[in-house]
């Protein structure tokens, strides 16, 4: 099969598009045949770079920490999984073989960073892992939505706990999980939405996506635009994924009484000077929380198949052209998602 390889950390070119051999599903686990993966700009750009070499990184890899296609065979064990099924996998699964991800106690790891991921015609996760994908997404958007639908849903949701009434500050508006923020606390909360980015662009695009508000950073003052659309009462929740040092503390100082900062993220940063009389005057909680959970994912894709959440993708590119994926990504303002399609040519 064809896939790309990692063999050495450095510029996009060090990618190689081979011929590899085909993986075989051990006990507890499906292969799926790829139709779409997804690039991200810290778990493959910038571990193709070699700046996140504390992961775990074992070299030769096959990058990808996602995929959305369907199942191409099951191994020994797997119950519920048949051939032809749609299907997503993402993130962090398990090392060893695994029937029952509860009662699974070994090593866990990332698919494109511990164990071979989704930039290949066919990559093996735990069946326990991955999930069953609705027939009116598509593959691009799906592996999208399993990429970062879970976590924004999970932060906004169930760490946040936005409600209808409250005002969400998002950051990054223009970006992944900034994008699909906007349409959480917005299309499924109910709440009201200032996006804040650092262009004109991206705001327009946050707007366009739902958001009530939207500021440039970059040619506002976001405090005082923030206190002037919330009446000085400032927001309820500040959703930040970036941790930009130059915007950040004046989107914390917006943050009103009671209010919560939640975070899954932190490749701007991660070092972040922040007001902590502002702190406890205001009785601000701050929470970080990778991740998400599992029960949630079968109403994110039904809110995906109802067009409330829409992943914005950029381009869809073959992936034996990965290579230039990873310069778009580092060298140009990229409004989305950009995705591998192993099926172009």
């Amino acid at each position: 099969m064809k896939a790309i390889v990692l063999r050495e950390f450095g510029p996009p070119e060090v990618m190689r598009y081979e011929d590899v051999p085909e993986l075989e599903p051990r006990e507890g686990e499906i292969r799926i045949r790829v139709l779409a993966s997804t690039v991200n700009r810290v778990l493959d750009v910038s571990v193709r770079a070699g700046n996140e070499r504390h992961r775990g990184i074992v070299l030769p890899l096959i990058p990808g920490v996602d995929c959305a296609g369907v199942v191409d065979k099951v191994g020994p064990g797997v119950i519920g999984w048949r051939s032809g099924m749609r299907v997503a996998a993402a993130g962090m699964m398990p090392l060893d073989t695994c029937r029952n991800v509860e009662d699974y106690r070994g090593p866990l790891g990332m698919m494109g960073i511990n164990r071979p991921g989704g930039f290949a015609e066919k990559v093996t996760v735990p069946a326990a892992v991955a999930v069953e994908i609705p027939s009116d997404i598509d593959f691009h958007h799906a592996a999208v939505v399993m990429r970062h639908v879970p976590t924004a849903w999970n932060l906004l949701v169930n760490v946040a706990e936005l409600k209808r009434s409250e005002t969400v500050l998002i950051m990054g508006a223009g970006g992944n999980l900034g994008t699909l923020g906007i349409q959480i606390a917005k299309n499924i909360v109910g709440a009201r939405v200032i996006a804040a980015a650092g262009s004109d662009d991206r705001s327009r695009l946050a707007t366009s996506l739902g958001a009530d508000y939207a500021v440039n950073y970059n040619s506002h003052d976001l405090y005082e635009k923030v206190m002037e659309i919330t009446g000085g009462k400032g927001v309820d929740v500040l959703y930040d994924n970036v941790a930009n040092p130059k915007v950040l503390p004046a989107a914390f100082r917006a943050i009103g009484s009671n209010g919560r900062l939640v975070t899954a993220g932190a490749h701007a940063g991660p070092v972040v000077p922040i007001d902590f009389s502002h702190l406890y005057q205001k009785s601000i909680s701050i929470k970080g929380r990778p991740g998400y959970s599992r029960a949630d994912i079968p109403k994110i894709f039904a809110a995906a198949a109802a067009g409330k959440v829409q992943a914005v993708i950029e381009q869809v590119l073959p992936l034996s052209r990965a290579a230039e994926a990873h310069h778009l990504m580092e060298t140009q303002e990229v409004l989305g998602k950009i995705v591998l399609d192993p099926t172009l040519k």
